[in-house]
């Protein structure tokens, strides 16, 4: 199984006092017990890791960069990525969804991704899965 892991699940597994850590952690154990391969995008990786370094500090930095991005495999976003991203932010017109956010969903189109590592409701309504635990059969 692939799955996309975006800013929203991964910041939420590393901060404890973040309203969906545990189920993130409990994602987590499921996506590692099940050999599930988790691809994420150079966007999503700055994103967290601004979002860490600026509301938790750098020795989450320093986890994330140790424990987590070895477990990813990482596409790195170069500018035919990015005129995709681009081309549907404009094309979705909804300030509320980010250039993160469309990257991910063009990267998760292109490689036939189904589910993501996500607590953002922008994947369920652009025709994704959330890929977290609570009972359900990924």
């Amino acid at each position: 199984m692939r799955v996309f892991a975006d800013t929203s699940g991964l910041f939420a597994l590393l901060v404890s006092n973040d309203l969906m850590h545990v189920r993130a952690k409990l994602n987590f154990r499921y996506f590692a017990g099940h050999r599930a391969q988790l691809l994420t995008s150079s966007f999503v990786v700055v994103e967290t890791l601004a979002l860490l370094q600026r509301r938790v500090g750098l020795g989450a930095v320093r986890d994330f960069q140790l424990k987590i991005i070895p477990l990813l495999e990482v596409l790195w976003i170069d500018k035919d990525w990015y005129a995709r991203g681009i081309q549907r932010l404009f094309a979705l017109s909804n300030r509320d969804i980010s250039l993160v956010d469309c990257l991910s969903f063009e990267i998760m189109e292109s490689r036939e991704i189904t589910y993501a590592f996500s607590f953002d409701k922008h994947f369920e309504e652009q025709g994704f899965r959330l890929a977290v635990f609570h009972g359900m059969d990924l």
